[in-house]
């Protein structure tokens, strides 16, 4: 089969590897009919990841048919449609006790594309299966099912709940990239009063207000002068931070008010100081997370009733294929106004082809 290839920092191939095989009687191997690149995927290219080692298949989020299952498998059989969560659960350790996936200490956790090949890829083994993947109803179109493998329950989950937002809430969002969208999309679940983006791209700031943000301003433009005067002075009750940058999380620290919430989404490839000095007194709460995907089915379940905006992040489409031009457009959001990009065979209505070039905006 074809598949990417990490190859260390800054190269990766779309060459023929081995297919993948059952190791498990708790695996599924899955013919990959939709992916997706996440901004995470960019940080293992640049080297943010050490531990992804050379030779790995990249991606961790996918829509796919089930086409073999080890003997341990109930929940799913070959022909399903299924979504495979970026998260894969042992659900016996500790952790997936507790419901939190994420640090799974059972072989589960965030694997694909991490410790084990990804989806990126013409196929995939998924283990776990019966925690790890999730039936598709036919009414949902795999590209946007796609985006429930991570980023909204990344958004929901780190964001939204980790950052316990509340009726009449000030809410600052800082990335309006797709994690960024998400998280405004499904805080305005909890009535906030507001909510504000900060982004340096006009482009996004627009989506940002599509998706329900009543302030948008630039990064550049010192918000936390506007922050302050939409609140008295006060600062927000719950900032999020989702780009995943130094000056982005010091930021953040600068817009909560006392006794307010900080909830860290982003990805950090490098060290962001904490100004203790200036936030000791404050009460301030300060969350991180990787995602758990405890809350994939009941995001299924608003999917399939039509509740989520999942449509308005996809942006650019490709066959498999064309995974490269697929990086090279994602990586250079700002030039080609990229939010989420989904691949796929062509065979599939749902996944009908656009051939972008760099320079394309949809």
């Amino acid at each position: 089969m074809k598949a990417l290839v990490f190859q260390g920092p800054g190269r990766t191939v779309w060459r023929d590897v081995p297919d993948p095989a059952i190791r498990d009687p708790a695996d599924v191997i899955v013919r990959v009919d939709a992916t997706t690149i996440c901004g995470t995927d960019l940080h293992i290219v640049k080297g943010d990841l050490p531990e992804v080692v050379p030779g790995r298949v990249l991606g961790h989020e996918a829509v796919g048919t089930v086409v073999g299952s080890g003997g341990d498998v109930r929940s799913v059989r070959s022909g399903d449609r299924v979504l495979i969560s970026c998260i894969s659960s042992c659900g016996r350790c500790r952790f997936c006790r507790e419901r939190r996936y994420g640090q799974c200490r059972g072989g589960g956790g965030w694997v694909l594309g991490h410790s084990i090949d990804g989806t990126q890829a013409e196929y995939v083994r998924v283990p776990f299966a019966d925690l790890s993947v999730y039936p598709l109803p036919s009414t949902v179109d795999s590209a946007d099912a796609v985006l429930l493998a991570d980023i909204f329950p990344t958004a929901y989950e780190v964001g939204v709940l980790n950052g316990n937002v509340r009726p009449g809430d000030t809410v600052v969002v800082v990335g309006a990239g797709p994690v960024g969208l998400a998280a405004i999309a499904t805080a305005r679940l909890f009535s906030p009063a507001r909510i504000i983006a900060v982004d340096l791209g006009p482009s996004r700031l627009a989506k940002a207000r599509e998706f329900g943000a009543e302030a948008t301003v630039s990064a550049a433009e010192e918000p936390e002068r506007l922050v302050d005067d939409l609140t008295d002075d006060l600062g927000a009750d719950v900032v999020m931070e989702a780009v995943g940058l130094p000056e982005a999380f010091e930021m953040c620290t600068r817009m909560v008010r006392p006794g307010g919430r900080i909830a860290n989404i982003g990805v950090h490839g490098k060290p962001a100081t904490l100004h203790l000095e200036d936030l000791w007194a404050k009460d301030i709460t300060l969350t991180t997370g990787l995602v758990d995907t405890y809350s994939t089915p009941m995001l299924l379940r608003m999917l399939a009733a039509g509740r989520l905006p999942t449509s308005s992040l996809l942006t650019h489409r490709f066959e498999l294929r064309q995974m490269q031009e697929a990086y090279e457009v994602f990586s250079h959001a700002g030039e080609t106004g990229a939010l989420k990009v989904v691949l796929g065979e062509s065979r599939h209505d749902d996944l009908a082809v656009s051939n972008p070039s760099r320079t394309q905006r949809t």
